[in-house]
């Protein structure tokens, strides 16, 4: 039956447009998954708009937990790699009180590690470690020609290139004799090497040419490798000269006793196991030396760069997952963003159920139908999320840091949204098949 409009032209009623709009074959078995596949598409495709903001929760929630995940793993990746550059099985010896670095006066901050501490470590426990270096640093102009840039120029002993894991890529260290001979000599890094002699210059270019450290001239033995930025400074801008020279040149001096001091001494184990007993046993010397017999008390701090790394993989760890647990509630929001649409699009969509259940399509063919769709919208949304995920993850390469995508959170990520489809679609799919067909085909 048609009706005819006052143009002329007929149109079908509603009850027939429905028919008309959605598969209609139905059997003894039902529509079957693949005509629910078919009806839920044609569903999803038809209101585009309404379908990717339907989603857009679970898009946001699971492009967060990737790139969140990607980047936090990332981070922890290159802090490690960073402490781990720094030198192996390494201990770290500093005063408790006042703080590292100085400047170029007196009366700089109190330190309480002297150069006295650092020989007797090196005696005490020669066959123990296999290298010690004390250190002591300020921030100085460095010049060459006309041309200058600011360095921090660190006094410290030969063995720093072995202890700290900084070999030089032209040249060579200073050596022992010129320690003892306070030799003017320097090992410079790269961001040095770019400042003065030009961005192409080749580090053999340095060698032998001298440059000066605020008011002294000293003479490049050697050039560091570009070891690139870093939380822990900028090491392409250190300049690495004899300690008895930077003690000699630079005055740093402890006003109360008249020792030399240093702000650290490093030590680097033999092996690995004998590190914390290694640790200890320096904690005893110094004890001894600084008459210190309050263990909660001392002036001075022993720090095990595994336990210092542990720690730190430890918290990173722990804010990855944080700030994972907090992106996954976006998953939720966006579940219970699909539930509310759905809710409505059966609402919308009472007269064609009616249609159909009047054609023969039973109870779990509609429970069917609005269940695939649910987690079509999840899935699809998922499968977006992944890709924005990756995408943002690798935009923090411009905040230096290189993601590292691991296969566990991107998994959980995916099947927890094709989970929030079937989760949250339940309900609608379930009221949608207890419609009672005679109600929907009235329903206007």
């Amino acid at each position: 039956m048609t009706t005819s409009n006052t143009s002329g032209h007929t149109t079908e009623p509603r009850q027939e447009q429905a028919v008309q709009a959605v598969p209609t074959r139905v059997t003894q078995r039902g529509i079957g998954l693949g005509g629910a596949f078919t009806i839920a598409w044609r569903a999803i495709i038809g209101t585009p708009m309404r379908s990717i903001l339907t989603a857009l929760g679970v898009i946001i929630g699971v492009a967060a937990v990737v790139a969140l995940t990607a980047i936090g793993q990332g981070s922890t990746a290159g802090v490690t790699d960073r402490l781990e550059s720094l030198g192996t099985n390494l201990l770290t010896v500093q005063s408790a009180r006042g703080g590292g670095g100085g400047s170029l006066v007196r009366g700089g901050p109190s330190q309480t590690i002297t150069v006295k501490d650092a020989e007797a470590l090196a005696t005490a426990f020669g066959d123990r470690v296999s290298g010690v270096a004390p250190s002591v640093n300020s921030n100085v102009q460095a010049k060459l020609g006309s041309l200058n840039t600011q360095a921090s120029v660190m006094g410290t002993w030969p063995a720093y290139g072995a202890v700290r894991n900084s070999p030089v890529e032209a040249g060579d260290y200073f050596t022992q004799a010129d320690v003892d001979s306070r030799k003017r000599t320097a090992v410079i890094g790269h961001q040095v090497l770019v400042d003065l002699w030009g961005e192409g210059a080749v580090p053999d270019e340095a060698l032998n040419q001298t440059l000066r450290l605020g008011s002294v001239s000293f003479t490049v033995v050697g050039v560091l490798p570009d070891k690139g930025n870093s939380g822990f400074g900028n090491a392409n801008s250190q300049v690495l000269v004899p300690l008895s020279t930077y003690l000699q040149r630079f005055s740093r001096t402890n006003s109360a006793g008249g020792q030399p001091t240093v702000s650290n001494v490093y030590l680097s184990a033999t092996d690995a196991k004998d590190l914390t007993e290694l640790q200890a046993d320096v904690t005893d010397l110094l004890s001894v030396r600084h008459d210190q017999t309050d263990p909660d008390n001392l002036d001075f701090q022993v720090q095990n760069q595994a336990d210092s790394l542990e720690s730190l993989n430890a918290i990173t760890s722990t804010l990855t997952i944080l700030v994972g647990a907090i992106a996954g509630i976006s998953l939720l929001v966006g579940g219970i963003g699909i539930m509310n649409i759905m809710l409505v699009s059966v609402t919308e969509r009472t007269r064609e159920i009616g249609v159909r259940k009047a054609l023969g399509a039973k109870p779990r063919d509609i429970l069917t139908q609005f269940l695939v769709e649910a987690s079509l919208l999840s899935i699809g949304g998922g499968i977006i999320g992944l890709a924005l995920g990756v995408a943002a993850a690798y935009a923090g390469k411009f905040f230096n840091i290189a993601p590292v995508f691991s296969a566990t959170p991107i998994v959980v990520a995916f099947i927890f949204s094709a989970l929030v489809g079937i989760f949250f679609g339940y309900y609608p799919a379930a009221r949608a098949a207890r419609l009672d067909p005679v109600d929907s085909l009235r329903y206007e």
